[in-house]
């Protein structure tokens, strides 16, 4: 059992992952704000088919709720994906993906400020040591550039994906209890409408690119792969493994993003890159090993 969770989780992270370079790859054959429009549009007729069923069977419990999840959607899904895929325009994937690995201290964050979470000194200094990897990666380990304020645009826009993640993440438990698909339809449906604006606003600019046959292949795997499958298989990770210990494994999203991004894009891994992974990692393991200590029951 616990070998097959395993595997759900180390083959999420790696759809994941895999988003950040299917980004990268879109660069000049798909725009980014049309990119994430149809990531959740083309999302929402597989779901409202393959789970027909369970939302008949929810709408009672999600339509109290309906508006608060779209608004969720518009935060975890559209201003995450607009800002990433608008960020590889301007920085690597492997900057994206190191950056990505903070989510989980920018998720602890947002918990305390909108939850009063209780926070531990070890937690608190997990955050500072997870959110100095990501200032590392942001201004390309020159801390020269940190009294400047010399950040790369990309980089800038990935902080705005993460703060945003770390909000929706920590505001979902306000969800109702339903079957993932149905929670999941409503939250791209919130995602699709948010994401008309920035699409508009693309093509008001002259910069919409209609997709290709490399674009078409993109959409196909960010829609099939991170959204869809990466979702199915954590989520029967939870319920394998519970949802603590199967969190942990979201530190190897960074580590398959680094690797994909020097094996597929021909990436340079440069020196800041390896402190940054080491400080990111070390302080997400530090915040979350003190923060399951503190919840662990009291003989």
């Amino acid at each position: 059992m616990h070998r097959k969770a395993y595997i759900f989780l180390l083959a999420t992270m790696l759809f994941w992952a895999g988003n950040a370079i299917a980004g990268k790859l879109a660069v000049g054959h798909i725009s980014p704000m049309l990119l994430s429009a149809l990531r959740w549009a083309l999302a929402i007729p597989i779901l409202a088919i393959l789970g027909r069923q369970h939302l008949a069977a929810d709408w009672s419990r999600l339509k109290d709720r309906v508006w608060l999840l779209m608004l969720l959607g518009f935060l975890g899904f559209t201003v995450f994906s607009v800002a990433m895929y608008a960020a590889l325009l301007y920085t690597t994937a492997t900057n994206v993906s190191i950056e990505q690995g903070g989510m989980p201290v920018f998720v602890f964050a947002a918990s305390f400020l909108l939850y009063g979470t209780r926070t531990s000194l070890a937690q608190m200094v997990g955050f500072v040591l997870s959110f100095a990897g990501v200032v590392v990666t942001a201004f390309h380990g020159d801390l020269g550039r940190v009294s400047d304020l010399d950040v790369n645009f990309g980089d800038a826009l990935m902080m705005i994906a993460i703060l945003a993640y770390g909000i929706y993440t920590a505001a979902i438990r306000e969800r109702p209890p339903v079957h993932w698909m149905s929670l999941m339809a409503v939250l791209c449906l919130g995602a699709t409408l948010g994401s008309i604006p920035f699409v508009l606003a693309e093509a008001a600019a002259g910069a919409t690119i209609l997709p290709d046959a490399t674009g078409l292949a993109i959409i196909a795997y960010v829609v099939i792969f991170p959204s869809l499958a990466g979702q199915a298989l954590y989520i029967r990770a939870v319920e394998l493994i519970g949802a603590n210990r199967a969190g942990l494994f979201i530190n190897f999203l960074p580590l398959w993003g680094a690797l994909l991004a020097v094996l597929i894009l021909g990436e340079s891994f440069e020196p800041y890159h390896a402190l940054a992974l080491l400080l990111v990692l070390g302080g997400v393991l530090l915040a979350e090993y003190s923060g399951r200590k503190a919840a662990a029951p009291v003989p």
